[in-house]
């Protein structure tokens, strides 16, 4: 039987809560930003308690994929072609894909290594702020999305604050700050053939204007999203590029051996004690059949079946296992095998 760990009580409820605030807060970016890499002990090692175990394979690791090579690559690209420009020719990047294939992952590891690095570049300058990461609301308006820069930053809002006044205070204080770079998530959520959605693309590209930072969005299938429809949709296609983040595919043999190496990447970081080499690299192709190459299905397949490895006492994962772990609803029914159609019986004529 599985039990909750009980809760901190050195902490109280207001500690607790900037704990676990989330990275769409500044408290939380700078949490995430700056939480240690993975220091993972040796398998063996007898004073790595089950309880830190279960923790790190939990966290478990990130994984550089091909499409996140190339998407910070255009990033640093846009940047620099950014750093001097002023008004509305500035440039943008689209990171669109399927559901759970890394899009919002890809925007916070480009954030935090874009950050570290300016940090190192300015050590000790506490009152710069080099990433703003954000989600769309659903059914958003204007007021709602510059209020949630407006939260990410701390900026207290008063009940008789219009929407001009929330965004040149949002403008000024990232103007202050020095942003360079604004992460923005699940965009296929706004809707430029309702009104509201329309008036927010508008804010969108307002923020762009006065804000001397690259744009980077993000949703699921943005090219297909009523976002880049009509004329505001042309105006936005007009300025930003658009990079695709799907599923990795297995049909040549360098996507197989691209997909291999992930995996090995994937098994060497587990720390299990009884754990047989090489497992997963050889049940490679099972694994992708799974998943269908979708990056977050196959971590959640290997954290989870690492994890009842440790629950059960095993300490090893097996195909065994792997099949009775139960994946995403998607990913289930990809990984079915198409039903087999019966032969029609040959209908025989009366003589």
């Amino acid at each position: 039987m599985v039990t909750d760990a009980p809760a901190d009580s050195t902490l109280h409820d207001g500690a607790r809560a900037a704990a676990y605030a989330p990275p769409t807060t500044r408290d939380g970016w700078q949490q995430f930003v700056a939480a240690p890499p993975l220091q993972p002990h040796p398998a063996a090692d007898e004073d790595w308690s089950l309880k830190e175990r279960l923790d790190y394979h939990s966290r478990f690791v990130v994984l550089t994929t091909p499409a996140m090579e190339r998407i910070s690559l255009s990033l640093r690209r846009l940047m620099l072609l950014n750093r001097r420009q002023q008004g509305t020719a500035r440039r943008g990047l689209i990171v669109s894909g399927p559901p759970t294939t890394g899009k919002t992952t890809t925007l916070l590891e480009m954030g935090r290594t874009f950050e570290l690095a300016e940090q190192r570049r300015h050590p000790g300058s506490a009152d710069r702020l080099p990433v703003v990461f954000l989600a769309v609301p659903p059914a958003s308006t204007p007021k709602m999305l510059v209020s949630e820069f407006a939260r990410f930053l701390g900026i207290p809002i008063a009940i008789r604050m219009n929407q001009a006044q929330i965004t040149d205070a949002v403008c000024h204080l990232l103007c202050l700050l020095e942003t360079k770079l604004v992460l923005v998530d699940d965009v296929h959520l706004l809707d430029t053939r309702t009104r509201s959605g329309a008036k927010t693309s508008d804010q969108m590209k307002h923020l762009g204007e006065r804000i001397p930072a690259t744009f980077v969005y993000a949703g699921v299938d943005v090219e297909a999203s009523p976002l880049l429809t009509g004329p505001r949709g042309a105006q936005l296609a007009g300025r930003f590029t658009l990079i695709r983040n799907t599923a990795l595919p297995c049909a040549t043999e360098e996507q197989r051996e691209i997909w291999r190496s992930l995996v090995t990447d994937m098994e060497q970081a587990l720390r299990l004690r009884h754990h047989t080499p090489h497992t997963l690299a050889r049940h490679a192709d099972y694994l992708h059949q799974r998943t269908g190459g979708v990056m977050g299905s196959l971590s959640h397949l290997i954290r989870e079946a690492a994890l009842t490895a440790l629950l059960d006492g095993s300490e090893r994962i097996t195909k065994k296992l792997l099949v009775g772990i139960q994946l995403d609803i998607r990913a289930e029914q990809q990984a079915r095998p198409p039903r087999k159609r019966l032969p029609r019986p040959r209908s025989h004529s009366g003589s």
